[in-house]
């Protein structure tokens, strides 16, 4: 059972937050293991396994970067250990930040690291945009239109952690 179905919602990137926090509530009082202390070990292991699923997809459905990864994994459009090959122009645009950020590390300079700091988070914005009309669009298409915004919800996905790891360097700094 998936978190969705768990919630009884439709597969979105965009789950109605007040019905995940209703649902998250109530199967927490219909799982909660101090009522079933008198069940047997099978009855209790069962309910404890909901628990947990249920505090699981709670916690991946409030959160929207969990949710996109998430979704796309339930999809099979990603999986644990793919080895997704990035665009060539955005990989060259990334090799130039890449620089700027080496020759930082050697020659340590705030007004540069304020540009590279605002290019980064220009092309984030425009990441964001992309992402969010995909995945806004996504709910009203038929399973052939999905498809389409799934690849390119998924290239934007990879994107995203690319820029993050090149900003997490940054931080570094």
């Amino acid at each position: 059972m998936n978190y969705f179905e768990l919630y009884s919602l439709p597969i979105s990137f965009h789950p109605d937050q007040q019905v995940v926090k209703q649902q998250f509530y109530a199967l927490s009082k219909k799982y909660h293991p101090d009522f079933y202390i008198n069940e047997s070990a099978e009855k209790q292991e069962e309910v404890l396994e909901l628990s947990t699923l249920n505090n699981k997809a709670f916690q991946v459905l409030k959160n929207q970067q969990k949710v996109l990864q998430y979704v796309l994994e339930l999809k099979g459009v990603i999986s644990e250990g793919e080895n997704y090959a990035l665009p060539q122009s955005f990989l060259m645009d990334m090799m130039d930040v890449n620089e700027a950020i080496m020759d930082l590390q050697f020659d340590p300079d705030p007004e540069k690291q304020k540009l590279i700091q605002a290019n980064l988070a220009e092309i984030e914005e425009a990441l964001h945009h992309d992402l969010e009309s995909n995945t806004k669009a996504f709910d009203q298409l038929n399973e052939s239109e999905q498809q389409i915004h799934l690849q390119k919800i998924k290239d934007i996905y990879y994107r995203n952690k690319y820029i993050q790891r090149i900003k997490d360097s940054l931080a570094k700094l």
